[in-house]
């Protein structure tokens, strides 16, 4: 089985990428085969930037291997190392509907508040229906808000096949088990488009900083309080052992205690069960060259893959003459 899946580089990594997805990509690197790329194409939509993305993009890389992608487990590269998606997806356009993509939520929801949308975001649908064939990915790990993109990644990959022959495997969507909530400074979802992120590789000084701000409720200290509906006891349990999650949740629900107690228990918490990856960050960061070797040989392999994929399908549309 192969596994296969991108993350944009659009802003650091933070608490809600972590726990929603980048955990279970690093539990699921030990399948067959997986394949994760940094979509840096794909976040030319929202980051305009050059030397922002380059730094993003870098980052994510630093981020990703320090948190406990292996190279000697999973492909990791940079989307735009592999040109041979970037072909297929032309390939792909040819065959694409417009009404599929006038029906795709991103560009539906852009469209409905009266912002400007550009070809890019129309025509997202399809270059990641390209990322996903080019390496006959069985398996695509997303968050449910994603599960429309891989039904129109099945849509054209069966029309394709129907009109040109078996030339695409058809892919099927894990939905990636969100059920632990991680809230965000204001109790919203964790989100950088709600400025209320917890970045996972903050400054100490910073993060507790950032973790004193959380927003809570005005309940006196000795009145009991209900742990499974404070968002602050759930980015607790995020971080927590069994044991120190129910002697908080004890503390909640016997009172006479202050919020101020729960944010330095957290600030502790996260500290503690980043700073490996912390430390081993700091040593890729010594190690540019290490980093991008890994990055070199990960788009080799994965070029090699989407070579053969985009060949088969060159030839399905005739475009080998003479063989």
């Amino acid at each position: 089985m192969r596994v296969l899946s991108g993350i944009q580089p659009t802003g650091r990594f933070h608490w809600g990428n972590y726990f929603g997805a980048i955990r279970q990509y690093i539990d699921l690197q030990h399948e067959d085969e997986a394949y994760y790329f940094i979509a840096n194409l794909h976040a030319l939509t929202t980051v305009r930037d050059r030397q922002e993305l380059e730094q993003l993009s870098w980052d994510a890389a630093l981020d990703l291997l320090a948190l406990g992608l292996d190279p000697n487990h999973a492909i990791l590269f940079v989307q735009s190392d592999v040109p041979e998606v970037s072909e297929l997806c032309w390939l792909l356009m040819t065959m694409t509907p417009m009404g599929l993509l006038e029906r795709c939520h991103a560009y539906k929801e852009k469209k409905e508040k009266g912002l400007t949308a550009d070809s890019g975001l129309f025509t997202y649908p399809v270059l990641m229906a390209a990322d996903i064939l080019a390496y006959d990915a069985d398996i695509v790990p997303v968050g449910e808000d994603q599960g429309q993109h891989i039904e129109v990644c099945r849509d054209i990959a069966q029309k394709f096949n129907h009109h040109r022959g078996e030339v695409f495997v058809l892919p099927k969507a894990k939905i990636l088990d969100q059920s632990a909530k991680v809230p965000g400074t204001d109790g919203e979802k964790m989100s950088k488009s709600y400025n209320n992120t917890i970045e996972l590789f903050e400054e100490p000084k910073q993060l507790k900083k950032k973790i004193m701000r959380i927003q809570t409720d005005s309940r006196p200290m000795d009145e009991p309080k209900e742990p499974q509906t404070d968002h602050l006891f759930q980015l607790y349990s995020l971080f927590a052992s069994v044991d120190d999650r129910d002697e908080m949740a004890d503390l909640y629900r016997r009172g006479g205690f202050g919020y101020g107690e729960v944010k330095k228990s957290l600030a502790a918490a996260a500290e503690a069960y980043f700073g490996p990856a912390r430390e081993r960050r700091a040593e890729l960061q010594a190690q540019p060259e290490q980093v991008r070797q890994i990055l070199g040989d990960g788009a080799a392999m994965a070029r090699k893959k989407a070579s053969s994929v985009l060949k088969r399908a060159q030839e399905a549309m005739g475009l080998c003459p003479g063989g």
